[in-house]
C-alpha cells in the first residue's frame, strides 16, 4: 500500500517528465503537425491512477509553454483529462490505449484546424498517426516494463 504522499510525488514526477519531454522536443511537440514523445505517458494511468493527475498537469504547463494560446491550455489540457481517465477506466484491457489517441486526433484537430486554417482530416490523420506510434512503440512498452518491475 502506498501512502498518499508517494502517490502525489508519483503525479508530480509524471508532470515533470512530461512538461521536459515537451520542451526537449518542442520543434515538434505543437503545432499543426506533432509528434509529441511525452504522450507515451498518457498510458500510466494503466497502472497508477494518480497519473491522471500528473498527465493532466503536465499538458496543462506544457501548452502555456508552447505558445498556442488559451485554447490550447484549456482544451487540450481537458481532452488529455478525460483521455488519462478513460485509460485508467479501460486499463484491464487493450482499448486502455485507445483514449489517448482517438481523442487526441479527433478533438485536439477541432482546434488546430481553426488556429492554423488547416484540413480538420488532414491533422486527425497527423496527429492519429503520431499519437499511434507513441503510444505503441513507447508507452506500450514502458507499461510491459513497469508490470515486470512491480
Amino acid at each position: 500500500m502506498q501512502s498518499p504522499i508517494q502517490k502525489l510525488t508519483r503525479a508530480g514526477l509524471i508532470a515533470a517528465l512530461y512538461v521536459a519531454l515537451c520542451l526537449v522536443f518542442k520543434a515538434t511537440s505543437f503545432g499543426i503537425i506533432q509528434f509529441r514523445p511525452a504522450e507515451a505517458l498518457a498510458v500510466l494511468p494503466i497502472l497508477y491512477p494518480e497519473a491522471i493527475a500528473g498527465i493532466f498537469v503536465g499538458v496543462l504547463l506544457s501548452n502555456i509553454l508552447g505558445g498556442l494560446g488559451l485554447v490550447d491550455i484549456i482544451l487540450g489540457s481537458l481532452i488529455s483529462l478525460a483521455a488519462a481517465y478513460l485509460t485508467w477506466y479501460l486499463r484491464h484491457s487493450m482499448l486502455a490505449y485507445l483514449p489517448p489517441i482517438i481523442l487526441n486526433a479527433l478533438l485536439v484537430s477541432l482546434y488546430l484546424h481553426s488556429l492554423f486554417n488547416y484540413p480538420y482530416w488532414v491533422s486527425v490523420l497527423s496527429i492519429g498517426i503520431s499519437q499511434t506510434v507513441v503510444i505503441l512503440l513507447i508507452g506500450y512498452p514502458l507499461i510491459n516494463y513497469l508490470k515486470k518491475r512491480l
